[in-house]
């Protein structure tokens, strides 16, 4: 389990375009790591929206914000476009990213042995230490945005 104060675990997944992030690009910089469980799916889409409307706030805060699903790059780069996000969804497609920071879920749609994301939000600081950890009890449930930005802007 990655708990709060705990050193983020280091990552290097593909973009929508198919090039390499890491965890590591932003150092210096605090990072939202919002782990959604499927593009298209209402809640996620509602999800990445509600960072997307913050961005403003994020950017004068020099806090980025990273989307981490098991979908696809080309899934990920149509939801991106279709909301016009302006931070990256990476890819997770081995799904060690959402097995190393805790944030798997198993049967999503009723589909059993489906691992996806679960609706995880991470704040890690400049440092590359997780500073805060919410997990939806289910997929269904979001987290209180306007606490994580605000929470995130003022590291």
């Amino acid at each position: 389990m990655v708990n709060i104060g705990d050193t983020a675990p280091a990552f290097t997944l593909k973009t929508t375009d198919k090039t390499d992030v890491s965890l590591a690009d932003y150092s210096g910089q605090t990072v939202i790591l919002a782990f959604y469980p499927g593009a298209f799916t209402g809640v996620c889409d509602k999800e990445m929206c509600a960072f997307q409307d913050n961005m403003s706030k994020l950017n004068q805060s020099n806090t980025a914000v990273l989307g981490i699903s098991v979908d696809s790059p080309w899934a990920n780069a149509e939801f991106s476009r279709k909301y016009n996000l302006e931070f990256k969804l990476l890819s997770d497609l081995d799904r060690d990213v959402v097995k190393a920071y805790d944030a798997t879920f198993v049967g999503l749609g009723g589909i059993d042995g489906y691992m996806s994301a679960n609706r995880v939000v991470i704040v890690v600081d400049g440092s590359g230490i997780v500073q805060h950890r919410w997990v939806a009890e289910n997929p269904g449930v979001e987290p209180d945005y306007d606490a994580i930005v605000s929470f995130a802007s003022s590291l």
